[in-house]
């Protein structure tokens, strides 16, 4: 009976066993199973988050391109697309970078397909030529948001993820048309395929292309690297396998890109990254366009584009665990090697800002009774400094443009206008804001290349005495040309020229609240007025 029942046990058990393998085997091709699977999975999905979250995130970045209507640096057009425009409608101005072969094409080859296509489909108009480029621009920063937040959420929680996004700094300069905003786009993405530890999306063949494509488009993007590079090969205990079977193939593929790419529009072929360096870097020749101490960065620099999350930044680096080190490494260590060049701008730090703010939510998520009055405080001032620089200050050199392209397309005398602009070099956008051959001319300021102690560029010429060029550079009234863009301060120093030439003043522009040395709080437009008669515009 024992050996019977025992038997009837096993047996029983045996069926038991049975029917649970065929429930599963029934469960895995069950087909309400695998939908439902695909529902909470990534049916809702989008670029990994939620299909809401990724509409909303492009939907502010679109609210952030309409809502930034100022200049920040030449760059953003000289650089971009005044190159794009040259490209694809055969005039526009290539500056010394270019014809030095400074820069390459692949970053403006983007806007250039944007402007061919438009062209193609015969709605190349000025403004489309101007906001489609910035809301690309826009569309590819929603992207690199979302990669930092569902990094930073994977890696701690959706609270910290939810801080590291709100940085007036981002807010100005992620729409403009910037190598140094496409720098930062691919420096995060690159961040969320980088082997960090306790990720889940780490790829080493996707981090390294989007490192090699920012090196491309803005060689010094390789200074923020160094330390991430470094640490993962000394991680690495395939360190061969490495460098052998993707590093060197990434980057022989992308730079090869970039010759080709280079080849076609330069003619020849040119390692534009070599000399981008050397002249930048080995020779310094950006200190001509204005130096600052070697301090500068951590005075005066980095404090102003973190704003008012330096103190959750300071505090967030003492609580941040050890694994975010890497970062702060990667800060300094930038930091430290833009000081030794005397040349320094804000945007050259805009690529660690990521990091930084990566502190910055570490620090908000772990405030207890502050963290109300900290998140209020921190949006209120980040929110006034977005909207004033992206509203007011400095919005003038864009508001001309505006004036001069009434001039091209509602004028009936357009075939004999020309306009001079009496202002520092490059402080407006040029034919890519205004789309129409029309004669204009600027004072030059390309540095010396040939080592010539006393040497002066146009600019610096004509400010020494702007009244005295102006006689010099117009002898006979048939070269005036119909139109004079200048700022404020500039106005009464060449009023006598004005006068006599019959200039009147038939626009003017609000620029800054905080005038320079050569830069007014308002642009003046002046139009030649010739036998009484107004000329139509």
């Amino acid at each position: 009976m024992e050996r019977d029942g025992g038997g009837g046990s096993l047996f029983f058990r045996g069926l038991q066993n049975r029917s649970h393998e065929k429930m599963k085997l029934r469960t895995r091709k069950s087909t309400l199973y695998l939908s439902q699977q695909k529902s909470t999975g990534c049916g809702g999905d989008l670029l990994g988050e939620n299909i809401y979250l990724v509409l909303f995130t492009i939907a502010l970045r679109i609210c952030n391109c309409f809502l930034v209507q100022t200049s920040f640096v030449p760059d953003e057009y000289w650089q971009s697309l005044e190159v794009a425009h040259h490209m694809v409608f055969n005039y526009g101005y290539l500056t010394w970078e270019w014809t030095e072969r400074l820069r390459g094409y692949t970053y403006p080859l983007i806007f250039a397909s944007i402007y061919k296509i438009l062209h193609l489909l015969g709605k190349d108009s000025v403004q489309l030529l101007i906001w489609i480029p910035r809301l690309a621009q826009a569309l590819l920063s929603a992207i690199a948001d979302l990669r930092l937040y569902s990094l930073m959420k994977q890696l701690e929680n959706q609270q910290v993820a939810r801080w590291v996004l709100c940085s007036w700094f981002t807010w100005y300069c992620c729409t403009r048309t910037l190598t140094n905003t496409m720098e930062t786009v691919l420096t995060i993405i690159a961040l969320f395929y980088y082997p960090l530890e306790g990720s889940k999306f780490m790829n080493s063949v996707k981090y390294s292309s989007l490192v090699a494509l920012a090196f491309i488009i803005r060689p010094t993007a390789v200074i923020l690297w160094i330390p991430l590079l470094f640490r993962h090969f000394w991680q690495e205990q395939r360190k061969l396998d490495l460098i052998l079977h993707q590093f060197l193939p990434v980057g022989f593929f992308t730079l090869s890109f970039s010759l080709i790419i280079d080849r076609i529009f330069f003619g020849q072929w040119t390692l534009v990254q070599y000399n981008f360096l050397k002249f930048n870097v080995l020779q310094n020749v950006g200190s001509f366009y204005g130096s600052h101490p070697w301090h500068w960065y951590f005075s005066q620099g980095f404090p102003a584009v973190l704003g008012t999350h330096l103190p959750f930044f300071i505090h967030g680096c003492l609580l941040a665990p050890k694994r975010y080190r890497i970062f702060l490494v990667t800060v300094l260590w930038t930091l430290l090697v833009y000081s030794m060049l005397s040349h320094k701008e804000f945007r050259f730090i805009y690529p660690v800002l990521p990091f930084c703010m990566v502190f910055c939510g570490y620090s908000l998520n772990n405030l207890k009774l502050w963290k109300k009055p900290a998140l209020s405080f921190l949006f209120l001032s980040n929110m006034f400094f977005a909207l004033y620089t992206g509203l007011v200050h400095q919005r003038g050199t864009l508001d001309v443009m505006t004036n001069i392209q009434e001039l091209c397309y509602n004028n009936t005398n357009i075939s004999s206008a020309s306009v001079l602009m009496m202002m520092p070099c490059h402080s407006t956008p040029y034919y890519s804001h205004v789309h129409h051959p029309l004669p204009m001319r600027f004072l030059q300021c390309p540095p010396d290349l040939t080592g010539k102690g006393d040497y002066l560029v146009e600019a610096d010429i004509f400010y020494l005495n702007p009244l005295k060029w102006l006689y010099r550079e117009f002898q006979n009234d048939s070269t005036l040309p119909t139109h004079l863009i200048i700022f404020s301060i500039l106005e009464e120093e060449i009023n006598p020229f004005l006068i006599s030439n019959k200039y009147e003043r038939t626009a003017v522009f609000f620029h800054t609240h905080f005038p320079e040395r050569r830069t007014g709080s308002h642009i003046y437009v002046y139009e030649r007025k010739l036998k009484g008669k107004l000329n139509q515009t």
